[in-house]
This record gives C-alpha cells, structure tokens and sequence, in this order.
C-alpha cells in the first residue's frame, strides 16, 4: 500500500498524530491516577485508616507484567527485523502474559477479600480496590490491542508496512505505558504500608 499524501505530510513532522493522540490519552491517565494517590494521602492523613499489608500475589503480578513488557518489544524488535517466527510467538506471550496479570489481580482482591479486607470495610481498603481496578480497566484496553495485533499477526500475510508499524508502536508504547503506570501503583502502594 502506498503512502497517502496526508500520511506523507505527517512524516515531516517529528511525532504521528496518532502517537500525539496517544500521549495526550497517557497524559490525562497520569492525572487521573496521581488524583487518586493524592487523595489517598489526603484521606490516610485524616484518620480511621486500616493497615494491612498487600498479598504477596501483587509482587507477583508485577513481575508478569514487566514480563509481558518485555516479551511484546522483543516481538516488535523481531517485527522489524523480519523473524516472523520470533514476532509471532512473543507476541503471543506478551498477550498470555498480560491475561495472566488480570488473572492475578483478581486473585489478589480475592486474597484481600479472605483475610477482611472488603470494598466496603474502610476508606483505604476501597482505595485499594478502586485504583486498582481502574488499571485493569486500562489492561483490558491494552489486551484489546494486543488481540487485535495477534490477529493481524496471524491472519495477515507477514510485511512490514508503514500502518502496521505504527499499529505496533501504538500498541507497545500503550503496554509499556500500563506496565510503568503499575509499578508507580505498586511501589506506591508498598510505600504505604
């Protein structure tokens, strides 16, 4: 497919629409979440806070999902060089890998919920809950990328085309962008306790 005259007048610019677009959603994600840490803090300080520690499933959770980072850029790094092979099967992990994060964080929800700690029990409990849940919103999104990008892996003859690199560079740089956000959560969350 041959470059359109719009997409030709873009490439003078140093950053893609699309990516801008992208940047701009992480951007209001960030302050969204460093709203609700702030008032995490906020509301800590006021008192009538339940001190619990985090399951050790959240550790856990985190390695797999630097995991599934890490498998989904060796699979753009093997797109572009052109190891269909290698591009095929990490991206297949860094989906696998991804699933198993959402799977995990249930769990851990489910482990906070055996030991007491409910949605409803205590203001720092819910915040647990809902940031948390928020990001595997976010995950969710991401695992809608990641599918559509096995898809096209799979049903698409391999090439490597200026659209479907920068479907992959989309897709990576918002996975990448899910992972960091949930360390940030997970050490502040660990800094809590």
């Amino acid at each position: 497919m041959e470059a359109t005259s719009l997409d030709k007048a873009y490439s003078r610019n140093r950053i893609h629409p699309q990516k801008f677009g992208l940047f701009l959603a992480c951007a209001s994600i960030v302050m969204m979440f460093a709203g609700l840490t702030s008032a995490y803090l906020v509301r800590q300080a006021a008192g009538n806070w339940l001190e619990f520690k985090l399951p050790l499933l959240f550790t856990a959770n985190t390695v797999v999902i630097l995991l599934s980072s890490l498998a989904l850029h060796v699979s753009y790094i093997a797109y572009n060089r052109g190891n269909a092979a290698r591009y095929k099967l990490f991206l297949l992990i860094a989906l696998g890998l991804g699933l198993a994060f959402l799977i995990m964080q249930y769990l851990g929800w489910q482990e906070l919920y055996a030991i007491g700690v409910s949605l409803d029990i205590n203001p720092s409990a819910s915040f647990i809950y809902v940031i948390s849940g928020l990001h595997a919103a976010h995950v969710l999104g991401g695992i809608a990328a990641l599918t559509m990008a096995v898809l096209h892996a799979y049903t698409l003859p391999y090439k490597v085309t200026g659209p479907r690199k920068l479907r992959f560079e989309l897709t990576l740089i918002y996975w990448h962008f899910v992972d960091l956000l949930w360390v940030y959560l997970f050490v502040f969350f660990m800094s809590q306790q």
